[in-house]
């Protein structure tokens, strides 16, 4: 809900597509800055503590949003700048987020978790855009998206009190640059895991077109707030759909070749996004590839929950996050940016046919990508590459 309401709010105050890339850029500059610190943090201390800590710093940014609302600031940089705070919370969420799943349920069930939390997730990504641009096309106002927005991070801080992590014994590491690192390196000597998430930060990075639907709505397909709120709900559904299946329908063989196969499609329905002036075929385009996105998100989740030892789990999430980062966030400052170079089809149009290319050169040069085969323990090595048992890779 809040990021439809911020970005139509800085639309609509300064008409710039350019504005709309700053938004996702001051999120992720933080981030930037934290993601070693964060990694180190989620290893050492309770990682649903920090989450709870996150969620209620997360329902402050929202309280700040809404002063901001309330008292009708004229200049977006006010927004900006709750957030960049918004984005040192997040730097210090992901990693806590992310090595906090396997602590919840038993490990062969894992591959199945992620596929589960994934359409949950989506269904929340569904959700909250189509009611933040319903709110604010109603209000005509972003403030009451704001209350609702803060409203729900308090009950996330509720809820998650009530979870309860299984107790393991875990290394607490010893605050030092070496030990901060330690989750970088791991990734550069294990091309599974590097191939893997490298993909996807270049392949959504050009291929990210969610900045510029705010352009979409209103001047291209005419659309006004509520289609706003389609449009961006629109990815989550097929996302939500596609988790389900293969919640039902695991990925039993050729992992990898369907993880390179749903980028390239991701790459292909930006395309056609990009092209398209009809609302329902732009809907349709956008639902396609979110299916597709989450077929990829699935693999490599999982691979690197698998690949990494618990121990290291928060700081090679917290580098993952920067990837995610740089692909989600960076991505849409880079949407901006080509979208005031050249325009705004265009801008979108290339970065999709950049996707499909980046997918033909990481298959080429990550052979160990197109290796993977079942999503289970035992075909995953500890040193993050495919492994070679009976029956687990042709």
């Amino acid at each position: 809900m809040q990021s439809v309401a911020v970005a139509w709010q800085i639309y609509a105050m300064t008409s710039r597509p350019l504005d709309l890339g700053l938004v996702g850029l001051a999120q992720f500059l933080p981030g930037i800055l934290l993601f070693l610190v964060a990694g180190h943090a989620a290893d050492k201390f309770e990682r649903r503590h920090i989450l709870q800590v996150c969620y209620g710093a997360f329902s402050l940014c929202s309280a700040l949003l809404l002063w901001l609302a309330l008292h009708h600031v004229a200049s977006p940089w006010p927004i900006y700048a709750v957030l960049l705070l918004n984005g040192a919370i997040r730097a210090f969420n992901g990693p806590a987020n992310q090595s906090i799943v396997p602590a919840l349920v038993p490990v062969e069930d894992f591959p199945n978790a992620i596929a589960w939390g994934s359409s949950v997730f989506q269904t929340a990504a569904v959700l909250g855009p189509a009611a933040g641009g319903l709110i604010y096309g109603f209000a005509s106002s972003p403030i009451p998206v704001f209350c609702c927005a803060g409203a729900a991070y308090v009950s996330a801080f509720v809820l998650l009190a009530a979870v309860r992590v299984n107790a393991r014994d875990r290394t607490r590491p010893a605050a030092s640059i070496g030990m901060v690192l330690e989750g970088v390196r791991y990734i550069f000597r294990n091309k599974l895991i590097l191939g893997s998430i490298s993909l996807d930060l270049f392949a959504v990075l050009l291929g990210g077109a969610v900045a510029l639907l705010p352009v979409y709505a209103r001047e291209i397909l005419h659309a006004g707030a509520y289609g706003l709120g389609v449009l961006r709900s629109a990815p989550a559904v097929g996302a939500v759909v596609m988790g389900l299946v293969v919640a039902h329908w695991p990925l039993k063989r050729r992992a990898g070749v369907a993880m390179l196969a749903s980028v390239f499609a991701f790459g292909i329905f930006t395309v056609l996004f990009g092209l398209s002036r009809n609302m329902v075929f732009s809907v349709a385009a956008l639902i396609l590839a979110g299916a597709s996105d989450t077929v990829s998100v699935i693999v490599r989740h999982t691979l690197l929950q698998l690949a990494t030892p618990d121990h290291m789990r928060g700081r090679v999430s917290a580098v993952n996050m920067i990837f995610i980062g740089a692909s989600n966030e960076v991505g849409q400052f880079e949407s901006g940016l080509a979208a005031h170079w050249f325009g705004t089809v265009p801008a979108v149009v290339l970065g999709g046919l950049g996707t499909m290319a980046i997918v033909i050169i990481w298959a080429l040069n990550f052979p160990v990508l197109r290796q993977i085969d079942q999503l289970v323990p035992d075909a995953i090595s500890p040193e993050g590459r495919a492994s070679k048992p009976p029956s687990a890779i042709v």
